[in-house]
């Protein structure tokens, strides 16, 4: 168990191709021409670039598209073609980007849980990182929660960030990660300390957007439409045809959208390039179905 809290070192593992990735693209990808050391410095600039210009999202399912994640096909289609990524794409695209610059590192699998303790797959990817002999804990990759720095790795480990604030908790066995909502301290989701391989992600990625009883498989073959992210003052989520923005005071608004403003917010909002044959996809896919039924359909699978 102890031996999986300690990051492996930099390009030790070739399962994870990191040497395939094009580091000078994806830091002009998210805007960082900062220092190349591994500092605590570096992390911080870094994951916060990162989770500012990449959004979680599955626009790839939800136009009939397999996700992949060698590290080849995350980034020609996160740096190459502009888009965002689910939480496995993202982040194993930034660990890849920290390896390459010399951060020791080691990759998890965690349970959302959303403020529930109900157990759930495994469907989320997080990080723990070594710099300068401490271990920090980094995820700019799971969207509207997602911490917008990383923060220690410890009990109580805190970070704030604009008007929002995240910290670790121990649950048992658990690691938890909390963010702090108007009504208290929200589990966002729980991870151990154990050893995970590409495999196990590949698999995760598999029933989480491929398999018809993953929550984001409604019947008929496609994923929901789902975008998040998050910045110092809101958060938003983007779930078929309805926008939900939520507030650090509690407030929630919520925007039925037409189907021209779906893919009009999926590249204002959330900073996506959307193809023009995805575009039109979804005009077609969102046209014929009202935003109310799209909302009840997504929400249900949510549940």
């Amino acid at each position: 168990m102890a031996s999986s809290v300690l990051p492996t070192p930099p390009g030790s593992d070739p399962e994870w191709q990191t040497e395939l990735l094009d580091l000078d693209a994806y830091l002009a990808r998210i805007g960082y021409d900062g220092p190349r050391t591994p500092t605590l410095e570096t992390l911080r600039r870094l994951h916060r670039a990162h989770a500012d210009a990449i959004s979680w999202e599955i626009v790839d399912s939800a136009v009939g598209r397999r996700i992949a994640l060698d590290i080849e096909s995350v980034q020609e289609k996160i740096v190459g073609r502009g888009q965002g990524g689910c939480c496995l794409e993202s982040n194993l695209l930034f660990a890849a980007a920290l390896d390459r610059l010399g951060f020791p590192l080691v990759r998890h699998l965690a349970r959302v849980r959303r403020g529930t303790r109900t157990v759930r797959t495994r469907s989320h990817a997080v990080l723990l990182v070594e710099v300068e002999g401490q271990l920090w804990f980094a995820d700019p990759g799971f969207g509207d929660e997602s911490p917008l720095e990383p923060l220690p790795f410890t009990q109580d480990g805190t970070v704030t960030v604009g008007d929002w604030t995240w910290r670790l908790q121990r649950d048992g066995d658990d690691w938890v990660l909390q963010s702090l909502h108007a009504d208290g301290w929200f589990d966002v989701y729980a991870w151990q300390l154990e050893p995970h391989y590409f495999l196990d992600f590949d698999m995760v990625n598999h029933f989480s957007y491929a398999d018809p009883r993953s929550v984001f498989m409604p019947p008929g073959g496609l994923s929901h439409l789902i975008a998040q992210r998050g910045d110092e003052k809101t958060r938003l989520v983007l779930r078929n045809q309805v926008l939900t923005t939520q507030y650090p005071d509690g407030r929630l608004e919520h925007a039925e959208l037409t189907a021209d403003e779906v893919v009009e917010t999926l590249r204002d909002a959330f900073k996506l390039t959307i193809q023009p044959e995805d575009a039109q996809f979804l005009r077609e896919r969102f046209a014929s179905a009202p935003a109310a039924q799209q909302a009840a359909s997504a929400q249900k699978s949510a549940q």
